[in-house]
C-alpha cells in the first residue's frame, strides 16, 4: 500500500474543506486575514508554532499529525453510544482488511 504523503500546506487546505469551512472561515476563527490562510495553503509562508497549535484544535488532530510528523489521525467519538463506536471500530478494520 503506498503512503500519500502531503505538505502542510496541503494538510491545512484538506482539513479545512473537511469542515466545509472557506479560508475566510478559518481566517475569522483564528483572528487572521484570508490572504494569510491563503498564504499558508499555497506554501507560501508557514503558520507560526502558536497557530500550529490552533489549526490543530480547530481541526480536532495532534501538531504531529498537522506536521506530518505522524500520519494516524484521530476521531473524536465524544457524544456516541457504545454501539456507535463499535460500528465505527467494525468500519475501520473493513477498510484495513481491503488494503491488504
Amino acid at each position: 500500500m503506498s503512503k500519500e504523503l502531503f505538505s502542510l500546506a496541503e494538510r491545512i487546505k484538506l482539513l479545512r474543506e473537511r469542515l466545509n469551512m472557506t479560508q475566510s472561515d478559518l481566517a475569522r476563527i483564528l483572528g487572521l486575514t484570508r490572504s494569510g490562510v491563503n498564504a499558508w495553503e499555497m506554501g507560501l509562508s508557514i503558520p507560526s508554532a502558536r497557530y500550529i497549535v490552533e489549526l490543530a484544535k480547530v481541526f480536532n488532530v495532534s501538531a504531529d499529525y498537522l506536521l506530518g510528523i505522524e500520519d494516524t489521525s484521530t476521531i473524536s467519538i465524544k457524544g456516541l453510544t457504545e454501539k456507535q463506536v463499535s460500528v465505527l471500530h467494525e468500519i475501520i478494520q473493513c477498510f484495513r482488511n481491503t488494503d491488504e
